[in-house]
């Protein structure tokens, strides 16, 4: 679908929607805008955000197809809704070409919102169907913002939406066709927007004393790789990036400590963290923001073969410290310490946040209403939270103590990768935390419930929502670039 910006009608078109706010005048600048009003008033069309109205109509002799948008209060999320609704609503209607007209008054900036609604909530991966009902099929080709001014605004925004169309393909895609050296593949494009990137394979890895991370890889043929990506848009002048840490389990089966079968195939999402990093990555770069960071992917595959990890093992991670592996199933915490690790000797961050689908814990506490949020710093806890609520990715943060950190203490190692049955996604926060320096600010984001979604949602139809990277994005726009 392509979306564009122009200040007049386009010479062709086949439906016109018309964008009004809440309790705005539905009286829409066509001949037969008095069918339209009385329509919507029967209807009780009362422009909320993302509410339509649809009509046909005879305009000057032609048969037109015409929406009538609500666009609620007019804010940043109201006009993604609306956007969103948008395609929602003729994606497959048998519309081709659409035109969309604002209000007197309209800014750019809300055009450009609306716009960036419509493209997240229009992406669909359709690689592997082979046959479909005609009316199942897309028809929508082209949106025509019609306005003067956004198209500033779009440029940026649709290389956000680049980014989140990246994180849902990675994120979509089978276990057969991303694994690690694969995902590295997929995102070996981003060098063509000056994204630096080094790649670690197992041996490198264990010249690093990656005990933790290869401990998880050891039962897959499938072999794991570390992707570091790297964009300095400050030419230098942060000399210290900040970090972006994604767990990267392109298949999680349990290992030895077998998940149950029923539901299993969800697990190809297990890299959703290392997917919202990398998707992160393309949309910075993308927009050319002033800033400098660095993400990082620990990309494994947790297999249960005659080589698996086995409960009870005692492994050495990066740092040195030991760890008691006692559930082979909590293995991204595994995989986030000696990344962690790696990514504080390579690259001096003074601030690192990692995103995880670490802990079914935390999608029986928060569902898929917020992503979880534990930090060592509380001025970088809430600008995260801030950031997510300002783009709809929102987060609750849970308490971190010592007292939950005794939990995971061994009596045989410095560790235990899980602890007691409660307080599970803390236990888990509480083991990653073991592993930041002193002095650096560091955040975990539990994204469990959020990366996939049974339902459509505003901006994201059934499936990879994207999770975590507006919410990145967001964060570095308003408190890192110079």
């Amino acid at each position: 679908m392509d979306i564009a910006f122009s200040p007049s009608r386009p010479n062709t078109f086949d439906t016109l929607v018309f964008a009004i706010p809440k309790d705005g005048s539905t009286n829409a600048p066509i001949t037969a805008s008095r069918i339209l009003v009385e329509g919507a008033n029967a209807a009780r069309f009362t422009g909320d955000a993302g509410a339509t109205f649809e009509s046909f109509v005879d305009e000057n002799g032609t048969t037109l197809r015409v929406v009538l948008l609500g666009t609620g209060d007019g804010g940043d999320l109201d006009m993604e809704k609306a956007g969103g609704a948008l395609t929602a609503r003729l994606a497959t209607s048998g519309a081709a070409n659409v035109a969309v007209e604002f209000p007197l008054g309209a800014t750019g900036k809300s055009a450009a919102r609306l716009a960036f609604g419509a493209r997240l909530r229009g992406w669909r991966i359709d690689t592997y169907r082979t046959r479909q009902p005609e009316k199942a099929k897309p028809t929508l080709k082209s949106v025509t913002i019609v306005s003067g001014e956004g198209s500033a605004e779009w440029a940026a925004l649709s290389a956000v939406a680049d980014g989140v169309a990246l994180t849902r393909e990675l994120v979509s895609e089978p276990a057969n066709i991303i694994y690690p050296e694969s995902f590295v593949e997929r995102c070996q494009h981003l060098t063509d927007l000056g994204i630096e990137i080094t790649i670690l394979d197992e041996n490198q890895m264990a010249e690093f004393g990656m005990g933790a991370l290869l401990g998880v890889a050891q039962g897959s043929p499938r072999k794991p790789r570390i992707l570091a990506m790297r964009w300095d848009g400050t030419n230098g002048a942060q000399t210290k990036p900040v970090a972006f840490v994604g767990k990267g389990v392109t298949f999680d089966t349990g290992g030895i400590s077998l998940k149950p079968g029923a539901g299993m195939e969800d697990m190809k999402w297990d890299m959703g963290g290392a997917g919202a990093v990398a998707g992160a990555m393309k949309a910075l770069a993308g927009r050319k923001a002033k800033a400098h960071i660095v993400g990082i992917c620990g990309l494994v595959e947790n297999m249960p073969d005659g080589n698996a990890q086995r409960p009870g093992d005692i492994v050495t991670s990066m740092s040195g410290q030991t760890i008691e592996v006692l559930n082979t199933d909590a293995e991204g915490r595994l995989v986030l310490c000696d990344v962690i690790t790696w990514t504080q000797k390579q690259f001096a961050p003074e601030i690192i946040v990692d995103l995880a689908t670490l802990t079914g814990a935390m999608m029986v506490a928060l569902g898929d209403q917020h992503g979880g949020l534990f930090a060592n710093d509380d001025g970088l806890a809430q600008d995260l939270a801030e950031a997510g609520t300002a783009v709809g990715e929102t987060l609750w943060r849970f308490p971190m103590s010592d007292a939950y950190n005794k939990l995971i203490d061994s009596p045989i190692a410095d560790m235990k990768n899980i602890g007691p049955r409660f307080a599970g996604s803390i236990t888990a926060a509480q083991f990653i935390k073991r592993f930041v320096n002193e002095g650096v600010k560091w955040a975990h984001l539990d994204i469990a419930g959020m990366v996939w979604a049974d339902k459509p949602g505003a901006v994201w139809d059934k499936g990879a929502t994207g999770y975590g990277v507006r919410l990145l994005d967001r964060l570095v726009a308003d408190k890192f670039e110079i």
